[in-house]
């Protein structure tokens, strides 16, 4: 089979590289893709944003039979919905069903409705009405923009100062654009040992009707060490979550996963494709901090290492309501990814510095904000490259990691040195 794979980031290169292994693929296509993709597909250079434009290549490339629409805008778009009607086979949720993702105030209306955990949360388009509630609370709270923010539309606030600067920035100032009309003030949920808690990305394949878990990782979404600094799309995960159990799992599968899955189905939004729950372990149990509608990045980068069984053998039984008929299979061990990001990233950075790279052992390089300029390989965006290792521990695996990035450099190249830390007992 010919796939084309929607994106041009880590998590693109990532699944590219999972649905390489398949004896089943042909051909890969990314669409727009990056210096990483185009070592193991053909680069596209169209906007997948224009829906005509993605149209018109597939129908002048008949010989491609599945696309892969990775990123939220798209499905936010509803991409997966105009490229069945034309026949077209997918992988994705529709644009009814991936509203979990691109409106934050409909999932948390969802959660309310069907008695799935979550914390308490209020949805305002007034700022003066919001500010008024955001005083009323006190601190801490949670701040989050309605849509799409590359995943940086969400403020941590300790102080109620931290809380009246955010709102006003989120709604007035519109620091992420139209997705702050609408803003969600919620709870800060406490943790077990943590604040605000231990976190857990659950990323699981669907068809509507079955679901099956993918190992849990743990994503660093904070720019600097120990949790500092600025929200970013994320800056490293690991898997597997030192603290998830096979009894944990279970409890989640039966209160939150499933609940979900069936409550989308009684709305009339069934959804089929990757649905990613971001988790929180609180002293009441755990309780659902948001819905994706997609991989997740850079957990993908940890994840599909991890997977046993043929990619693409998954991706077309969620298209085609099978998911029940195969057996899914998972590596043991461990798996690390750190983001080697530019220099000012998430604010202001600058593109076109020359990426040099060594001997890196035995490590996989994820191509994210990187393309090839004059011949040689530069920095093209925030996030650039994703140092993923794998070993029979997550101390093995960050070991590979941090040793390969002796290897590599950019002008003002930073990282995080503590991916792989979190949630340690004692």
């Amino acid at each position: 089979m010919n796939i084309l794979v929607i994106g041009n980031g880590g998590r693109e290169h990532a699944v590219l590289l999972a649905l390489k292994k398949s004896k089943r693929v042909n051909k890969l296509y990314c669409m727009k893709g990056n210096a990483g993709t185009a070592q193991i597909a053909q680069n596209v250079d169209v906007d997948y944003m224009d829906i005509a434009a993605v149209k018109k290549f597939l129908l002048s490339h008949p010989d491609i039979n599945y696309v892969v629409v990775t990123p939220d805008d798209p499905l936010a778009l509803g991409l997966v919905d105009e490229l069945e009607k034309t026949g077209i086979r997918c992988f994705g949720p529709n644009k009814s069903a991936a509203i979990v993702e691109w409106s934050k105030a409909y999932s948390k209306e969802l959660m309310s409705k069907y008695g799935i955990p979550t914390a308490k949360a209020r949805v305002f388009t007034d700022y003066n009405e919001a500010l008024v509630y955001v005083r009323q609370e006190g601190a801490p709270l949670v701040l989050k923009a309605d849509g799409l923010a590359l995943g940086k539309g969400v403020l941590v606030c300790k102080t109620l100062k931290e809380a009246e600067e955010g709102l006003k920035d989120i709604m007035l100032n519109k620091t992420f654009g139209s997705a702050g009309n609408t803003v969600l003030v919620e709870e800060c949920l406490q943790g077990l040992k943590y604040n605000p808690g231990e976190e857990v990305s659950l990323l699981t394949f669907t068809d509507g009707k079955t679901v099956v878990p993918m190992v849990t990782s743990c994503d660093h979404k904070r720019a600097e060490d120990g949790d500092k600094g600025l929200n970013t799309g994320g800056m490293g995960t690991f898997t597997p979550c030192p603290f998830w159990t096979p009894e944990l799992e279970a409890e989640v599968m039966q209160t939150i996963v499933y609940p979900t899955v069936n409550a989308l189905n009684a709305e009339g939004r069934t959804f089929k494709g990757c649905l990613y729950f971001g988790l929180m372990r609180t002293d009441k149990g755990m309780k659902v901090i948001e819905y994706n509608s997609r991989f997740g990045d850079p957990e993908t980068q940890v994840v599909l290492p991890m997977l046993k069984t043929d990619l693409l053998d998954v991706f077309e039984a969620v298209t085609d309501g099978r998911l029940s008929d195969i057996k899914i299979e998972w590596e043991d061990g461990a798996c690390v990814c750190v983001v080697l990001a530019s220099g000012g990233y998430p604010l202001s950075y600058k593109k076109g510095k020359e990426i040099k790279i060594g001997d890196v052992g035995e490590v996989t390089l994820v191509h994210a904000g990187t393309a090839i300029k004059d011949g040689k390989l530069v920095t093209n965006g925030g996030r650039v490259l994703n140092v993923v290792a794998k070993g029979k521990t997550v101390d093995e695996a960050r070991e590979k990691a941090y040793k390969a990035i002796e290897k590599i450099s950019w002008e003002n190249m930073q990282y995080r040195s503590d991916i792989g830390i979190k949630y340690r007992e004692g």
